[in-house]
């Protein structure tokens, strides 16, 4: 079921904005993939902590997703909205750790989660529809993060190494 939200319920509710991704979540084309290249920049702001530093920020975001995007969802009594962003944010920074410095690594790194994302293979399609509230709207991308990082991780090692 696809309901519209308007800008104006995004932007005057801490928990949409958060859950929306800042209002990438609002795009009519694809919010998934906004969502995940409005985490770039946040990327590129979190690269620079140390390992340890970027992992609690991660963790951190991941914990308060499963709150975000369940209250977001509730609000809109809509069960994981595709504007519902959050998770991709985690997600993709997930992909992202440790990973090789330089465009190249992010653009592989973004292609790699949105493909995990969408094609859902097992057991995230099982995650994505039987896991209920904001747990389950995180857990999916996690584990499409955890497939997109092994995959980038792998090719880090063959192809710098």
């Amino acid at each position: 079921m696809h309901v519209t939200v308007p800008a104006k319920t995004v932007f005057s509710s801490p928990v949409h904005f958060l859950a929306f991704g800042f209002g990438s979540g609002l795009s009519p084309f694809a919010p998934g993939t906004a969502g995940t290249l409005a985490a770039i920049p946040l990327y590129l702001l979190l690269v620079q902590l140390p390992l340890w530093g970027y992992v609690a920020v991660l963790l951190l975001m991941s914990l308060a997703g499963i709150w975000i995007c369940g209250e977001s969802s509730r609000r809109l009594g809509v069960h994981d909205h595709g504007g519902i962003v959050w998770d991709e944010f985690a997600g993709f920074l997930l992909t992202m750790l440790a990973a090789p410095a330089g465009w190249m690594w992010i653009v592989v790194g973004f292609f790699l989660f949105r493909l995990f994302d969408i094609w859902k293979p097992w057991p995230i399609r099982l995650v994505d529809r039987d896991v209920p509230g904001g747990f389950g709207i995180m857990f999916d991308d996690i584990l499409a993060g955890v497939y997109a990082w092994l995959v980038l991780q792998a090719l880090a090692y063959f192809l710098v190494a």
